[in-house]
């Protein structure tokens, strides 16, 4: 305290308090910014989630339309299929080496590997057990030629589109001869 009178010593005392008070206020703002920093920060990894959870919903929907859209006029283009199978098979020995009797075999092979490249597949039935998800019965056959639920043949192909059912197929289908038969 030498050279110093007590009010000197008195302010410097005050102005090193106005000093702590003015650091505790600082420090005390600096915590709070980063606390609102970090709720800003995580607000905005929650909304980047969401927006990131809400594309892949919307690129899912999409495709989910597109292979509806695909699976329809798939569906539709069975019967074209059907019908050029039946029109074929009935094409007699000798007109199958006519070049327009020809064409129209690669049509119908062309139609059929388009649909195969879009996950066509057929439903193979004959000879299979009877399966209610693949197979349409339209004849039970009391026979005891084949076991009891096997498919004897079929009366309409049916198709699956990537592992999803498309139309069954429908089948004419053994069964156990009844005590009355016999």
């Amino acid at each position: 305290m030498e050279g110093k009178t007590i009010e000197e010593s008195f302010e410097e005392q005050v102005v090193e308090e106005e000093e702590l008070d003015e650091l505790e206020r600082l420090q005390k703002e600096s915590e709070e910014a980063k606390q609102q920093a970090a709720e800003y920060l995580e607000q905005l990894q929650r909304s980047q989630a969401e927006f990131a959870n809400y594309k892949k919903r919307n690129e899912r929907e999409r495709e989910d339309f597109i292979k509806l859209a695909n699976a329809a006029l798939i569906a539709k283009m069975l019967s074209v299929l059907d019908d050029c199978e039946r029109a074929l098979q009935t094409v007699p020995d000798n007109l199958r080496t006519l070049t327009w009797v020809e064409g129209v075999f690669i049509i119908e092979r062309r139609l059929r590997m388009t649909l195969e490249e879009e996950g066509l597949s057929e439903i193979e039935a004959v000879g299979k057990r009877f399966d209610h998800e693949l197979h349409h019965a339209a004849i039970r056959e009391e026979t005891t030629e084949h076991e009891d639920d096997t498919v004897i043949s079929e009366l309409q192909k049916g198709y699956k589109l990537n592992d999803r059912v498309l139309r069954p197929t429908i089948v004419r289908v053994a069964a156990k001869p009844s005590e009355k038969s016999n």
